[in-house]
């Protein structure tokens, strides 16, 4: 039985009206009643959809969650299902959140779930009915999280754990080995939970879906702030190589400076050479290249490009392939080819597949 009701929860006011706005909208459906399952039970779903469609009766079961993460889904989705297997078998599951991802929509499709978010997505099949809209653009909120999720002290978590996709973490021990404080493991934590791209297990936190991590953080991903200086040197080739090399590896001397980009492909995973060699470095390591590569300032017709990232943690993030050869890490460089254009592209595309491949 159902209680008919203008005045949901206030939680999930909102739901109701974007739910109610939709289906008045379909010439064939004729709403009999929304409201709640006025029976007590261990689960009951937040809103029941009584329906005629072309005068026939359904029923369309809707759980909201205020957040439509993966693993918030993935329960929502399951309790619906359970609910229908076992009340309403005839009824449509319709699981509804505020901003619902690609990905989750996926998961709701193979499981037969009609969805709805609050920005527009909705795709809800029923007695010849057939609802499906697609939003582009995503919410404001959602793409403060990620960029949160990405920041500079939540990728010195993340770059931790996609060196040892396969290892354990603690959250004292990430934190330990990062630098950043428990409460912002913490937080990193519950996004790569909430996403499903890691799960805690009696171990510590484990990454489970690396390759997806690293797709969100490709698409989010914008040039590093820092300056960014042009010079121009008469070495090439090899002797640059050589001389650089050398530079690199001085740890008797201050300062830090590493091959990015395209010339740290060159080292990890060659795809072709460019005319312009790239740097990332400090302040001491870029006198340490301006002397090892007689660099000259230069308006144009630059050869040589030395990045000063304000996020030290970019040079702390580095491996040597070969003496001297300090490059940044596969998973840096992937991320700054990725903005690099369609040659940059190709080469990302290549590294990830000769360095950052994981198991499925």
């Amino acid at each position: 039985m159902l209680k008919n009701t203008n005045t949901p929860k206030e939680a999930e006011s909102r739901a109701y009206d974007a739910l109610r706005g939709m289906l008045e909208k379909i010439p064939v459906l004729q709403i009999e009643g929304i409201g709640a399952e006025s029976a007590s039970a261990d689960w009951k779903p937040d809103l029941m959809v009584r329906l005629l469609v072309d005068g026939q009766p359904h029923m369309l079961i809707c759980e909201y969650k205020s957040n439509g993460q993966p693993r918030h889904a993935r329960t929502a989705i399951l309790e619906l299902r359970n609910y229908v297997a076992h009340q309403a078998p005839q009824a449509t599951p319709v699981f509804i959140a505020p901003y619902i991802s690609p990905a989750v929509r996926q998961m709701c499709q193979e499981k037969s779930v009609g969805f709805l978010d609050l920005e527009g997505n909705a795709r809800i099949a029923f007695g010849g009915v057939f609802i499906e809209r697609v939003v582009t653009n995503k919410p404001v909120v959602e793409q403060r999280e990620l960029k949160s999720l990405f920041r500079p002290k939540s990728a010195l978590v993340l770059r931790a754990m996609l060196r040892e996709p396969g290892h354990a973490w603690r959250v004292t021990e990430l934190s330990e080995i990062s630098g950043v404080s428990l409460g912002h493991v913490s937080n990193v934590r519950t996004g790569l939970i909430d996403r499903e791209w890691a799960r805690a297990s009696n171990d510590g936190l484990v990454l489970a879906a690396p390759d997806a991590l690293l797709d969100a953080w490709r698409d989010s991903y914008t040039a590093p702030p820092g300056e960014r200086l042009r010079f121009y040197t008469p070495l090439h080739g090899g002797a640059l190589d050589d001389v650089a090399r050398s530079a690199l590896r001085a740890d008797d001397s201050p300062g830090r400076a590493a091959f990015a980009s395209f010339s740290a492909a060159q080292w990890l995973a060659p795809y072709g050479r460019t005319g312009t060699h790239y740097f990332y470095a400090d302040d001491d390591g870029l006198r340490k290249l301006q002397a090892a590569l007689k660099l000259a300032p230069a308006s144009k017709g630059e050869n040589v490009v030395v990045t000063l990232p304000k996020d030290p943690g970019l040079l702390a993030d580095t491996v040597e392939p070969a003496p001297g050869a300090v490059c940044t890490s596969p998973v840096q460089t992937y991320l700054d080819l990725s903005i690099a254009g369609e040659r940059g592209a190709e080469a990302a595309n290549h590294l990830r597949q000769e360095r950052l491949s994981w198991p499925k």
